[in-house]
């Protein structure tokens, strides 16, 4: 399990590829990487991402050994940026590794969901026009109902 929550962008292809190369009787590998967007016609110049150091990391590990003891996992990556993040700038990452692909989709797909509504990160949205904290999603908050 690699847990990390970096200011740092993270190489995509290097990340995979490492990732991939350390699995061991594994049949499938599940890649996610969230990028900052910028919606229509919102204008957004930057993304200020906050965390906690030391909570945060222990909240992504522990939602990623849920997710080991749900689901037949062999190994699970997460990388989560804090800082300044532009449009198109890659924000997370989520890799996992099992025997079976149903098992690596669907344990990929709760910790996105996680990741999305409920891991100690707080987002601010910079514009031309101002600034604004992001809110919880109502769509983002139902789609841990399924968990």
């Amino acid at each position: 399990m690699d847990i990390r929550v970096q200011e740092a962008p993270f190489d995509l292809g290097h990340e995979v590829e490492a990732f991939t190369d350390r699995q061991v009787n594994m049949g499938a590998v599940v890649t996610f990487t969230g990028i900052t967007r910028d919606l229509p016609g919102a204008g957004m110049d930057r993304m200020e991402m906050e965390h906690y150091p030391g909570m945060t990391e222990r909240a992504l590990t522990k939602i990623a050994e849920d997710a080991m003891a749900r689901w037949d996992l062999g190994d699970v990556l997460i990388i989560h940026r804090y800082g300044v993040l532009r449009p198109q700038d890659r924000i997370m990452m989520v890799g996992t590794a099992s025997r079976h692909r149903a098992h690596a989709f669907e344990a990929a797909e709760f910790l996105m969901d996680y990741l999305k509504s409920r891991a100690p990160f707080w987002k601010k949205e910079i514009t031309k026009d101002g600034s604004e904290w992001v809110e919880a999603k109502d769509e983002d908050e139902a789609a841990l109902d399924r968990w």
